[in-house]
C-alpha cells in the first residue's frame, strides 16, 4: 500500500495524460489520421488537463485560495475538459455534419463550458489576450448600443457567440490556429524536447563558450551564437532568454560587462529566436497556411531576414564590447568530448532537417519526427557509451527511463502552453469575423490605400506596434495580418511581402515599449534597469524596422528565392550594417566630426536600401562595406579602453 501511495501522485498522473499526448501528437504526424480538425477536438481538452495538473504540480491553480478549495477546482476543471473530449468523441460526426448550423441544448452546454474554462485559463495565462476577448464579447452582444456608426453592428446572440468560438470548428478554440499548434507546431517542438532531456543545450552553450570565447571581446558574442541556434528550436524570445540568459548574462557581467548591456545583448539576441527557422515564432507556420505554401517556402525567406539581423547584431555586440571592456584573454573551460559530440549532433540534425524539406520534398511533420528521431539516437548512443564504456562521472547518476520521462514531459509543457494561447486566439478571430470588425478595418485600409499606399504601410506599421505592446508575436501576426493583408494585395503588394512585413511588425512589437516579456526576463537575470535594458536592446534590434521597410523596394529578398534573393539580402545587410555603425560605432575622437560621418554614412547606407534602381544600389552597397571596414578599424582605435591583464585561468 505504501508503494501505491508513493506512485499515485499527481506528477505520475500528469505523467501518464503527457504520454498519451506524445504518442497520439506522433502517431498523428506519422499517419495523419483523422484530420488536424478531430485531432484538435481530442487534443485540447488533453492540453487543459495536462495545464491544470501542472499547475497543482508548481503550486496551486489559485494560490490565495487552500488546497482543499484547489483540488476542487482541479477536479472540476478536469471534468469539463473530460466530459468535453468524450462528447466530442462521440458526438464530431453529428456535429461536424447533420447538426451543422442547428445544434442541440447538450451541445450548446458543452461549448459554453469549454469557451469558459479556455477563457478563465486565459486570464491566468495571457491577462492582455483575456481582456480583448472579453472586450470583443460585449462589442459582439452591444455592437448596436455604439455611438459611433464605424463601430456599430446589430449585435449578436450569445448562443450565436458560443457557437462560432466552439462548435462550427472551422474557428474558435477548435479552430485552424489551435489545428496549426497541434501539428506542424508540436512536431518540431520534439527536437526541443530530446535536446533538453539529453542535456544537448547545456552542451552547446558550452561549446561556444569554449570555442569562441578565447577574449573578453567575444564573451557577449557568445549569448549572440548560442542564442542564434537554440532560437531555431524554441521560436520563442523570452524562453530562449530563460535558457541562455542564466548562463551567458552572469558571464558577461564577470568580464566586465555592464549589467544593462549584458541584458540588452541577450534580450536582442533571443529575439532572434522568433526570426530564425525553423519555428519563427510559430507565426511562420501560419504564414505559410495564409498564404497557401509548403513551409518550406517560409523557411527560405525566414534564413535572408534571419542573416541580415544577426549580422547587424554581431556588429552591434562587437561595437559595445569594444568600447565596454578592454582586449583581454581569457581561457575559458575546456569542453569535455561529450559536449562537442552532442553539439555536432544537433547541428548535424538542424543540417537533416534541411535536406529532407529542401531536397527530398518531405513533408515539415514527417521531416520534423525523423530528425527528432535521428537526434534522439545519436544522444543516446553518446549517453550509453559514456555511461558505460568511457565510465564517466558525469553519466553515472543520468537514466534512460528518467530521460525519455523529460522528453515526454517537455513536450507536453510546450505544447499545452501553445495550444491554449492558439485556442485563445482562435476566439479572438472568430469574435472579430462575427461581428465583422476584420471587414470595416479591412475598408478603412482600403480608403487609406487610396489616398497613399505609403500612408497605408506607416498606419500598418503603427497598428501592428500597438497591438504588439500587449500580444504575443503570434497573437499579433495573426491579427494584422487578417486586417493588412488584403487591402496589400489588393493594392498590387506582393503577399510575400505583406506578410514579411506583418511577420517583422509582430516581432518588433515583442521588443517595443512599454512591453516586453524578453526584456523583462533579461534585465531580472542581470539585475538591471528594465527600462534601459528594453530601451538599448531596440537599439541594437533596429534592423527588425530596417527590413520591415526594406522589403518593399528589395523584393527579391523576401518573394523568389535564388540568386536574386541572396543579391538583395546583401544589399539590405550592408544599409543595416550602416545603420549599426551609426548607432554604435565611432570614427574618429573628435564629437562633431565623429557625428558628420556617421550622418554621412547613415544617408548613404540608404541607396542600398531604398534605391530602386539597382545600378546605385549595388554601387551604395560596396560604398558602405568600404566605409564600414574603415570604421571598424577606426572604431578599434578610437574607442577601445587600454587593456589592464591577462585573465588566467578560471
Amino acid at each position: 500500500m505504501n508503494r501505491i501511495k508513493e506512485l499515485v501522485t499527481i506528477r505520475n498522473l500528469s505523467f501518464i495524460i503527457s504520454i498519451f499526448f506524445f504518442v497520439h501528437l506522433v502517431n498523428y504526424f506519422l499517419f495523419g489520421r483523422g484530420g488536424p480538425l478531430q485531432l484538435a477536438t481530442r487534443m485540447v481538452p488533453v492540453a487543459i488537463i495536462i495545464y491544470v495538473l501542472n499547475s497543482l504540480q508548481q503550486g496551486n491553480i489559485y494560490p490565495r485560495l487552500g488546497n482543499l478549495w484547489n483540488r476542487i477546482i482541479a477536479v472540476i476543471y478536469i471534468g469539463i475538459a473530460s466530459y468535453a473530449f468524450l462528447y466530442f468523441e462521440s458526438q464530431f460526426e453529428n456535429i461536424f455534419m447533420f447538426r451543422a448550423g442547428s445544434y442541440n441544448q447538450t451541445d450548446i452546454l458543452v461549448g459554453t463550458l469549454m469557451f469558459l474554462l479556455i477563457m478563465e485559463i486565459s486570464r491566468k495565462l495571457h491577462p492582455a489576450l483575456f481582456w480583448v476577448n472579453v472586450t470583443l464579447v460585449l462589442y459582439s452582444v452591444y455592437g448596436y448600443l455604439s455611438p459611433i456608426d464605424f463601430f456599430w453592428h446589430p449585435g449578436t446572440s450569445y448562443t450565436r457567440l458560443i457557437t462560432s468560438t466552439t462548435l462550427e470548428l472551422a474557428t474558435g478554440i477548435y479552430g485552424r490556429y489551435a489545428q496549426m499548434a497541434l501539428t506542424l507546431v508540436a512536431a518540431f517542438l520534439l527536437l526541443a524536447a530530446v535536446a533538453k532531456a539529453f542535456g544537448a543545450q547545456s552542451a552547446i552553450i558550452q561549446y561556444i563558450y569554449g570555442a569562441f570565447g578565447k577574449t573578453k571581446h567575444n564573451i557577449p558574442q557568445v549569448a549572440v551564437l548560442s542564442s542564434a541556434t537554440l532560437g531555431a528550436v524554441s521560436g520563442s524570445g523570452a524562453a530562449n532568454t530563460a535558457v541562455t540568459g542564466s548562463f551567458t548574462i552572469p558571464l558577461m557581467i564577470r568580464h566586465g560587462i555592464p549589467p544593462v548591456y549584458a541584458g540588452a545583448v541577450e534580450t536582442a539576441a533571443s529575439m532572434g529566436g522568433l526570426i530564425m527557422p525553423p519555428l519563427m515564432a510559430v507565426a511562420g507556420f501560419i504564414m505559410a497556411d495564409f498564404i497557401g505554401v509548403p513551409y518550406w517556402e517560409v523557411v527560405l525567406r525566414g534564413f535572408s531576414m534571419g542573416f541580415v539581423y544577426f549580422s547587424a547584431v554581431i556588429m552591434s555586440v562587437y561595437l559595445l564590447s569594444v568600447r565596454s571592456v578592454p582586449q583581454e584573454e581569457v581561457n575559458p573551460p575546456a569542453v569535455p568530448l561529450y559536449e562537442k559530440l552532442k553539439t555536432y549532433s544537433f547541428f548535424l540534425c538542424i543540417l537533416s532537417l534541411i535536406v529532407l524539406m529542401g531536397m527530398l520534398g518531405y513533408g515539415p511533420m514527417r521531416a520534423a519526427v525523423y530528425t527528432a528521431s535521428l537526434l534522439a539516437v545519436l544522444l543516446l548512443l553518446i549517453h550509453l557509451y559514456f555511461k558505460y564504456k568511457a565510465r564517466d562521472k558525469d553519466f553515472q547518476d543520468q537514466k534512460l527511463f528518467e530521460i525519455a520521462r523529460d522528453i515526454i514531459e517537455t513536450h507536453a509543457d510546450m505544447a499545452w502552453y501553445l495550444v491554449i494561447l492558439m485556442s485563445t486566439l482562435g476566439i479572438m478571430i472568430g469574435l472579430f469575423t462575427v461581428t465583422g470588425f476584420i471587414m470595416r478595418m479591412g475598408s478603412l485600409m482600403m480608403q487609406l490605400g487610396s489616398v497613399s499606399i505609403l500612408l497605408t504601410i506607416l498606419v500598418a506599421w503603427a497598428f501592428g506596434w500597438l497591438a504588439g505592446t500587449g500580444l504575443p508575436p503570434t497573437a499579433t501576426y495573426i491579427v494584422v495580418a487578417v486586417i493588412v493583408v488584403p487591402p496589400f494585395v489588393h493594392f498590387g503588394i506582393n503577399p510575400w511581402i505583406a506578410h514579411c512585413f506583418v511577420f517583422l511588425i509582430s516581432v518588433w512589437g515583442e521588443l517595443s515599449p512599454p512591453t516586453s516579456l524578453t526584456a523583462a526576463v533579461a534585465s531580472r537575470l542581470a539585475n538591471a534597469s528594465f527600462m534601459r535594458t528594453m530601451l538599448t536592446a531596440l537599439k541594437i534590434c533596429l534592423p527588425i524596422m530596417i527590413m520591415s521597410f526594406a522589403i518593399f523596394v528589395r523584393t527579391d529578398m523576401v518573394v523568389n528565392p535564388g540568386l536574386a534573393q541572396i543579391r538583395d539580402t546583401l544589399l539590405v545587410t550592408a544599409g543595416s550594417l550602416g545603420f549599426t555603425f551609426a548607432m554604435f560605432g565611432r570614427f574618429v575622437k573628435q564629437m562633431r566630426y565623429d557625428i558628420l560621418l556617421k550622418i554621412a554614412l547613415s544617408l548613404l547606407a540608404l541607396v542600398p536600401l531604398f534605391h530602386p534602381q539597382l545600378g546605385y544600389a549595388i554601387p551604395g552597397g560596396i560604398i558602405v562595406t568600404a566605409a564600414l571596414v574603415i570604421g571598424v578599424i577606426q572604431h578599434k582605435k578610437v574607442a577601445m579602453p587600454k587593456p589592464k591583464s591577462v585573465v588566467g585561468a578560471e
